[in-house]
């Protein structure tokens, strides 16, 4: 897998240390009140895994998918298909993690749609902030690294479901994904709730 990749952008050890920052700030901004992260499934699990366990207060753990129905490399209508429990909702104070920003839509709708099923409160986590994709006013509360607008898979972020367990975050090659362009049937977006397949990230 490592030969898919142009270049390392952000190695292991970057990762983690990024991920401590975070963890520390979430700490202080939570400590002394009950909280539950939620997960954006699949794309932030791995990050999830490693920052939860650097945050040392109680804290529940739930998770959110959903599905977008496009053409090739268009996205469709957005579909929430699992939702958290309305007892891990109402009356919360949510932590919303993601595994990169890019357009914003979706933590947009995401938090919308929490808010108005009872959350007290939805902060917003991510990975990875690619500012330069944005199609909505949205800004994360916690982000751990900001990332130019290139194509990117390793530590949980995929292209057609690999790459995922790379342990850093690299640029994959264009040969590897323009090989793959050309449209497809309608297709579920295995990643979870996603911003948005742009034609110049055309992973599934």
């Amino acid at each position: 897998m490592h030969d898919d990749l142009e270049r390392v952008l952000f190695s292991e050890a970057e990762i983690l240390a990024g991920i401590d920052r975070v963890a520390a700030e979430i700490t202080a901004a939570y400590c002394g009140n009950e909280f539950t992260v939620v997960s954006v499934l699949k794309g932030s699990c791995v990050f999830c895994a490693d920052l939860i366990r650097r945050i040392p207060i109680p804290l529940q753990l739930s998770f959110v998918a959903a599905s977008s129905y496009g053409q090739g490399t268009e996205a469709g209508e957005l579909t929430l298909n699992y939702l958290p429990s309305n007892n891990e909702i109402e009356g919360r104070s949510l932590l919303l993690i993601d595994d990169i920003l890019d357009t914003g839509n979706t933590l947009y709708r995401l938090k919308g749609e929490l808010l108005a099923r009872g959350a007290v409160s939805v902060e917003t986590c991510v990975f990875l902030d690619k500012p330069a994709r944005r199609a909505v006013e949205f800004e994360a509360d916690f982000r751990v690294l900001q990332v130019p607008d290139l194509f990117v898979v390793g530590y949980g972020l995929d292209f057609r479901g690999m790459y995922r367990n790379l342990p850093m975050v690299g640029v994959l090659k264009p040969a590897i994904y323009a090989a793959t362009a050309s449209p497809t049937p309608p297709i579920t977006l295995d990643r979870g709730v996603r911003d948005s397949v742009e034609p110049s990230d055309p992973r599934p």
